[in-house]
């Protein structure tokens, strides 16, 4: 089997880091993706928190800030591939867009598809007021653009089944161009109102995905991820973890931070007889230019 490319989620979007252990800084987030780097992530996913005392919880559009978390991870761990995230709720996608022409990334977060996004507590009140995750097929066009723009590789987030198989019309209507390097679906399970993380439902999606695509998982949850990670390394996809996805290993134990969550996740690729894929071998399966 193909080697395993290796994602590293270093932060995400709005957990306080008063209350887990998730990065904020340039410097704590160059730390984190060191660990991750020597664990065996070849890519890592970046999101930009605010760096003002008491916002780090809070997302930054800032490109100047997204220029130096980017570089700081990039002189932490040489040859390392960055995928910038750009999700936004909203018609109002300057910030996302001018992180992307600062930054330069080798991959930029692509979201295929609108979600309702939602989650109820256990007494069946909603855990934030129901929101629309929307990404209409003209704001997609406009984020491919900008990465057109930028020299960036779009990494297709999929959410749900229909969103896998709107993918497959981008690329035959010709959204998705050949110099953008190979297609790539992420398999998004585990948020409440989307996918549900499921080994049987995984091994059905391949069946979707464009041939010659490449597709990985982003599992979200506890330890009742890690059987799908295997599953995941099994049926040939790549793998990615971190502290924006969960906070626990196999054993259900809490993290100390990403390097531990990439360790696993490379025993999950080595159990499946997958050697761990190199920047320079990522790179040359994802369809980048040498960097």
């Amino acid at each position: 089997m193909n080697e395993a490319i290796l994602t590293c989620a270093l932060t995400g979007v709005l957990t306080d880091p008063a209350q887990h252990p998730v990065p904020v800084t340039a410097a704590q987030m160059a730390a984190e993706a060191r660990d991750a780097f020597n664990a065996g992530a070849s890519i890592m996913h970046v999101h930009i928190r605010r760096q003002e005392d008491g916002q780090g919880h809070l997302p930054s559009w800032d490109p100047e800030v997204a220029a130096e978390v980017c570089d700081a991870i990039r002189a932490a761990c040489p040859g390392v591939i960055i995928n910038l995230t750009t999700g936004v709720i909203g018609k109002d996608i300057s910030g996302p867009v001018a992180c992307i022409a600062r930054v330069k990334p080798e991959i930029a977060a692509c979201n295929a598809g609108s979600l309702n996004y939602l989650k109820l507590r256990s007494d069946g009140r909603w855990a934030w007021p129901p929101m629309v995750f929307d990404n209409p097929v003209a704001k997609v066009q406009q984020f491919l653009d900008a990465m057109e723009a930028a020299g960036a590789h779009p990494e297709f987030e999929c959410f749900d089944v229909g969103i896998v198989r709107s993918v497959g019309m981008y690329l035959k209507s010709g959204m998705f161009k050949p110099t953008m390097g190979t297609p790539e679906y992420n398999l998004v399970m585990g948020v409440a109102s989307g996918m549900p993380c499921d080994a049987d439902l995984l091994a059905l999606l391949p069946r979707w995905i464009a041939p010659g695509a490449v597709w990985q998982a982003t599992l979200i949850g506890r330890e009742e991820i890690w059987p799908v990670h295997q599953k995941t390394a099994e049926l040939g996809g790549m793998l990615r973890t971190g502290l924006e996805d969960s906070f626990y290993l196999p054993g259900g134990e809490r993290a100390s931070g990403n390097g531990a969550m990439i360790e696993a996740l490379a025993a999950c690729a080595q159990r499946a007889g997958r050697p761990i894929a190199s920047p320079a071998r990522a790179r040359e399966l994802l369809g980048l230019g040498a960097r």
